[in-house]
């Protein structure tokens, strides 16, 4: 029941940061802003979802989860660096 509960928790709290860092894509000013909020709402979101979901699965299951969000917050970090510097080669242009 409790493991239940956490979980359910997790996922929604994952859920919640997805839709936040959504929002922040469409909201904020400038496209720093906008790529700052999108990879921490998705790091932040993705996190808590794979918690939830460890309650479900078995060890190895588990590993394979751990891997892949740790693989998507290198790849974040990665892209989220390339596209800023572009917007910055971009408004040095213009």
């Amino acid at each position: 029941m409790i493991s239940t509960l956490l979980s359910s928790a997790l996922l929604l709290t994952g859920l919640l940061f997805f839709i936040a860092g959504s929002v922040a894509m469409l909201r904020f000013p400038d496209s720093y802003s906008r790529l700052h909020a999108v990879t921490k709402a998705d790091s932040l979101g993705l996190g808590s979802i794979i918690a939830g979901l460890m309650f479900y699965c078995n060890w190895w299951q588990n590993l394979l989860m751990l891997l892949i969000w740790l693989l998507v917050l290198a790849s974040g970090t990665v892209s989220c660096q390339l596209l800023a510097r572009f917007c910055k080669t971009k408004q040095d242009q213009a």
